[in-house]
């Protein structure tokens, strides 16, 4: 058994290469870019109004007073995505623009339709009357103001959201370079395994491997359900490793059987090749007996995950998701910490991921709950969890009031 924080380490130094796919951007929701990606223009693509009102020379109203007024000509009216080009455009004239519309050249300020004073009348004007002078670059929106041609829009390693989408479409991105989705085939352990709903008090519903699978809805991976294999699969287990090898997983996963009981065959049948990295039983709580390996000379990883639900949500938070991320050139997840609101003590040479609960409180501060019921079995403190509380290994007493690292759980919205 090692710790948790050399058990990170070997994962580092296990990566595996996941290949690069162009696809269309506005299709790539939840994908994570193989490579910087600029703006291909500047935006907005010209000075454009940012109201409602009319466009002038701004140097043609110096010397305008109340008694010195001046009546400019109404040439042209300009909607947002109208041609704006205007030829002979002579002195006091001016153009009625629509916010967003974009501003003749010959232009260079606005002023707002609340502020006009129309001639001879505000249904059929012909001119606008000015009688002060105006300052240039009024209610003008300028070209690239918010990004300039070959400015950086994401960057290597981010994932695609909504917000990144929008902007794809506004700045005509239309196709992008991103990380395949790592594939991983999930196989569930045990004689105990059931699908079926009605099932007798001796007998477990699968629950883990739907729960992975779901993560994976809004996430970036696939999962492929590989079935249950039951207590004498373990000459099964073998053959279906070897012929992953020559598939398109790249993670294979189990759940269950990694302990040191009769029917945990796992890590027996994984001894039998050939690894590059390996490990076996991790000082944490829960999900102690977590299996790692990588497969010597191939492209492949293997996580053997506790059978308990929340030991296998617990390995695959703080450790497969991380690797995912490892492997998709993502930048590490940072943790927010949160003042302990109850104080928590446990072995000092373990580390334990705890169900927990954060509020905000009455002064505006982050405080952390550990929830009752943190057996490896129990769900309803996990329904109830909004976060994971991490109690690192060297220390046992943490006193109220103590900042701790906490890590959203995956898949719930906060």
């Amino acid at each position: 058994m090692i710790e948790y924080k050399k058990a990170k380490k070997i994962l580092l130094n296990s990566k595996i290469k996941i290949q690069n796919e162009i696809i269309f951007a506005k299709n790539s929701l939840n994908r994570v870019s193989a490579k910087n990606i600029f703006s291909p223009t500047n935006y907005p693509a010209g000075n454009n109004a940012a109201f409602d009102g009319f466009a002038i020379n701004s140097k043609e109203t110096i010397g305008l007073t109340n008694k010195n007024k001046k009546k400019f000509r109404i040439i042209k009216i300009i909607a947002a995505g109208d041609n704006p080009k205007i030829k002979n455009v002579r002195k006091y004239c001016t153009a009625e623009v629509m916010t967003g519309a974009l501003i003749p050249k010959q232009f260079d300020t606005i002023i707002p339709v609340e502020k006009i004073n129309y001639y001879p009348n505000k249904k059929k004007p012909k001119f606008i009357i000015i009688e002060k002078k105006i300052t240039k670059n009024n209610y003008v929106r300028f070209i690239g103001s918010d990004y300039k041609k070959s400015e950086q829009v994401v960057s290597i390693g981010e994932i695609i959201n909504p917000s990144h989408i929008l902007a794809f479409k506004s700045l005509g991105i239309e196709r992008i370079l991103v990380k395949k989705k790592p594939v991983i085939v999930f196989y569930s352990t045990g004689n105990e395994i059931s699908e079926k709903t009605n099932i007798p008090d001796w007998k477990v519903r699968n629950s883990n491997s739907y729960y992975i699978k779901s993560l994976s809805n809004n996430l970036f991976f696939n999962v492929i359900d590989g079935g249950i294999l039951r207590d004498k699969d373990d000459k099964l287990f073998k053959k279906l490793i070897i012929k992953n090898f020559k598939s398109k997983y790249d993670i294979i996963i189990t759940n269950g059987a990694v302990s040191a009981g009769k029917f945990d065959f796992v890590p027996k049948i994984i001894k039998n090749f050939k690894l590059s990295n390996h490990f076996k039983g991790v000082a944490i709580r829960p999900g102690k007996p977590i299996i790692f390996a990588k497969f010597k000379n191939k492209n492949k990883s293997f996580f053997g995950l506790p059978g308990n639900p929340i030991s296998s949500a617990a390995c695959f938070k703080f450790f497969v998701y991380p690797y995912l991320r490892l492997i998709l050139n993502m930048k590490n997840e940072k943790p927010f910490k949160a003042k302990l609101k109850n104080s928590y003590s446990k072995k000092k040479n373990f580390t334990r991921f705890l169900k927990s609960k954060v509020v905000i409180n009455k002064k505006g501060v982050l405080e952390v709950e550990v929830l009752k019921g943190q057996e490896s079995f129990k769900i309803k403190s996990f329904i109830r969890a909004n976060a994971w509380a991490l109690f690192r290994s060297g220390k046992s007493t943490f006193k109220k009031g103590e900042l701790i690292e906490c890590f959203n759980p995956l898949g719930v919205q906060q």
